[in-house]
């Protein structure tokens, strides 16, 4: 393991024409401290977890001291915010330190999220706030314990610096990890400037770095526009059957390898409700829970006409007219397995659309429901009575836990073998707003920092009992499932 002036450096990003970026340094806080650090992500970077205890880590990671090797910079990119192109983005907040290479050759980004101002900022302070980046650092590593494909977040440093949002609020900075932070919106960024080449230069260094099975194919380009199509749908699946929401799926904030990135006012489904949006700004409702699926097909039209001058267009459209396919029966591959089958038949998906509209219908909390729906006997029947208890129309769930039986009879399935399957897959705990609010005011209030490594510690493993963190898997008071968050960071 190293120290951490000693890791490994290869800045590939920076080889890059200077249009792709403006070279700027982070911008130190004065008197920068640890507020968070994650051991796992560390390892991913063969960084000793011991640094975290250095007085000089926090320097190192927030730009007061330089990391030898680092070669800091913001990146360009451009995006369709909310169905609106937006020529004037790119890291206005955020610079990407370098890509550390570790022991196994894997590459890692270490992107430096509230690092001050760039050429990008417009009139912003390139500051985040210690709300928004305990947010972004909880809700990525409990995606990544849920097996969802995500960045990574490495630490958080504080600071007694104010930053002016709705409220005045205590400056921060969060370390993210990915292989890349190249996103859709930096291939619009050189489509919509007439730049054909660029958009072509970077479709080259994405292949070569990130998709190297297809780079010696005569037909690459429109391979990875195929691919990025696959890797999306499956994505977006993957949130709708565990019940993520964004909050805020703007072309600028979709990864170019597939992974939830840019956490801001995003939630999990409690109370099941399609409609769900947790971000207060969209008051129309465009990145609700309901519409991410379609969303994210829109999006991908808008990375075709950026891939316009490199990729075929018939062959693109065919690309996106399977994305509905793709998404459907991965998303029914998931909810199959949450329901414990074995093997899919073609009721199956009747039987999965009559219980989510029985859960709309009744106010359901998602994740429990699921996670107690393991406890289910086939053949008992009197052991369902606790999970009519959670419904206020008795008749349809009992109707349907009927079916359902008769569905796992008709698969000869075990009891014992179909619970523990399906723990694996049903989570016991998600990361409630409220329970990131309370780790917020902790932090916020008293300085207490505590509470954000018990969630963390809870979230790295939310498939298993954990009894003594029972309180953590119940459902949220009344005022928890009010909460609304805010895009301001």
């Amino acid at each position: 393991m190293r120290k951490i002036t000693d890791l490994q450096f290869e800045n590939t990003y920076r080889k890059l024409p200077e249009d792709f970026y403006h070279l700027v340094k982070p911008t130190p806080f004065n008197n920068p401290h640890l507020v968070a650090f994650n051991t796992d992500a560390a390892a991913l970077i063969d960084l000793d977890s011991r640094e975290a205890q250095s007085p000089e880590f926090s320097d190192y990671i927030s730009g007061k001291k330089t990391l030898p090797g680092s070669d800091p910079l913001a990146m360009y990119y451009t995006g369709h915010q909310f169905g609106v192109y937006n020529p004037d983005i790119g890291d206005g907040r955020a610079i990407l330190l370098g890509e550390v290479r570790n022991n196994k050759g894997e590459s890692w980004d270490l992107h430096l999220k509230g690092s001050g101002r760039t050429e990008f900022s417009r009139v912003f302070d390139g500051r985040a706030v210690l709300r928004s980046s305990i947010r972004e650092y909880l809700c990525s590593e409990a995606m990544n314990g849920l097996g969802i494909p995500t960045t990574r977040a490495l630490c958080i440093i504080g600071s007694d610096e104010k930053v002016e949002r709705e409220t005045t609020e205590r400056g921060a900075m969060i370390v993210r990890m990915a292989p890349t932070h190249v996103r859709f919106g930096s291939f619009e960024a050189f489509h919509y400037t007439d730049r054909a080449d660029y958009v072509k230069l970077l479709a080259d260094y994405v292949i070569e770095h990130h998709f190297p099975d297809i780079i010696s194919e005569s037909d690459k380009y429109s391979l990875f526009f195929s691919e990025v199509v696959d890797r999306t749908a499956r994505l977006v699946s993957k949130w709708q059957s565990i019940g993520f929401t964004h909050g805020v799926m703007n072309t600028d904030n979709m990864s170019i390898t597939g992974l939830t990135i840019d956490y801001g006012p995003y939630g999990f489904l409690e109370d099941y409700n399609p409609e769900f949006t947790p971000n207060h700004s969209d008051s129309f409702g465009r990145y609700s829970f309901q519409n991410q699926p379609a969303i994210a097909h829109w999006n991908l039209n808008k990375l075709a006409v950026a891939l316009s001058s490199i990729i075929d267009g018939e062959r693109a459209q065919k690309n996106l007219d399977e994305f509905r396919n793709i998404y459907s029966q991965s998303y029914v591959d998931i909810m199959s397995k949450k329901l414990g089958f074995n093997e899919e038949l073609p009721e199956d998906v009747e039987l999965i659309k009559r219980i989510l509209d029985i859960l709309v219908n009744n106010e359901v909390d998602y994740t429990i429901f699921f996670r107690k729906l393991g406890n289910i006997s086939s053949s008992n029947s009197d052991d369902a009575l606790y999970i009519v208890s959670m419904f206020e129309d008795g008749t349809a769930i009992t109707d349907w836990i009927a079916s359902y039986k008769l569905r796992l009879k008709a698969e000869n399935s075990s009891d014992s073998r179909r619970k523990k399957e399906m723990d694996l897959i049903n989570p016991k705990f998600i990361l409630r707003n409220y329970l990131a609010e309370n780790a917020i005011r902790k932090a916020v209030d008293d300085g207490d920092y505590l509470e954000i490594e018990r969630l963390h510690r809870i979230l790295r493993d939310p498939f298993s009992e954990q009894i003594q963190y029972q309180d953590y898997a119940a459902a949220s008071p009344d005022w928890g499932k009010k909460l609304v968050i805010s895009c301001s960071s």
